[in-house]
């Protein structure tokens, strides 16, 4: 028969424990070896590294391409009007100044424009200056009519001041009197009417005069700036240099933001390379 030994049970027990804590002593050695190791250097090829002392400063690469030299100042000359080709007086190749004219574009529209722009204005300071005829007119008129009705006031007093004593001495008539003194009266009135009219005439002048001359500024303006744009047919450089496209023909229409022609300074000239 079996007979149950504890004694061997334990033992066993004791070895399995003995074992795993072995076991996982071994693993976490293992683990920390492996951290501190090092990564392997690289292995590069000698011809393909450079060898040299480190010193602090730019470091030069040379590199070889192949390139043109082109103009440093290159200026597309485009036109901001709608307009055709009317005449080309300068072909590419020909040296230009700021001021010559490579082109002439027509714009029957626009000139029309600046003409009626021109006339507008010529009319309103011409308006202006027959206002300023008018008022000073208008305002002589005033000061005359001010002055006579003030002669006349006054002359009424003096006759009025002039009945009152002699009726007083019963020498003259009540009518007469009381007609005297409601002359003066009225004079007196509008008297103090006619200054305010003047006093109003003259302080009316200026701002009918600055509203008038705003006017003609704006019409001015207005007529400086279509005959610019009529100017702008007239195309020129605009630098000096050598005009080198001319991608329009004669006859041809253009619209805003069309490129009339390029022109380029070939004494600035700067490198430009195609590295593969």
């Amino acid at each position: 028969m079996d007979v149950p030994r504890p004694d061997v049970a334990r033992k066993k027990k004791k070895r399995r424990l003995i074992i795993g804590a072995a076991s996982l002593l071994g693993l976490i050695l293992i683990t920390a070896a492996i951290s501190r190791l090092k990564p392997a250097a690289m292995n590069v090829d000698r011809a393909a590294v450079w060898v040299d002392t480190v010193k602090r400063g730019p470091m030069l690469r040379q590199v070889r391409g192949l390139g043109t030299l082109v103009p440093e100042d290159i200026r597309w000359i485009a036109t901001s009007k709608e307009g055709r080709v009317e005449k080309i007086i300068v072909r590419p190749g020909a040296r230009v100044q700021p001021d010559t004219i490579i082109l002439e574009l027509s714009s029957p529209d626009l000139q029309q424009l600046a003409l009626d722009a021109a006339s507008a204005a010529t009319t309103a300071e011409a308006e202006l200056t027959t206002l300023k005829a008018t008022l000073q007119r208008e305002l002589l008129s005033q000061e005359s009519t001010t002055a006579q009705v003030h002669s006349e006031y006054l002359q009424a007093k003096m006759e009025a001041e002039t009945n009152d004593n002699l009726k007083k001495n019963g020498l003259i008539a009540e009518l007469e009197y009381k007609t005297s003194i409601i002359k003066r009266d009225e004079l007196q009135n509008r008297d103090e009417i006619e200054n305010k009219r003047l006093v109003f005439a003259r302080d009316s002048i200026d701002p009918q005069l600055a509203a008038k001359q705003a006017t003609v500024n704006q019409l001015i303006a207005a007529a400086k700036l279509k005959a610019r744009d009529v100017e702008a047919l007239h195309v020129k450089a605009g630098m000096e240099g050598v005009l080198q496209q001319l991608p329009v023909e004669v006859g041809q229409r253009v619209t805003p933001g069309t490129n009339l022609a390029r022109v380029a300074d070939p004494k600035k000239l700067k490198a430009q390379i195609k590295i593969a």
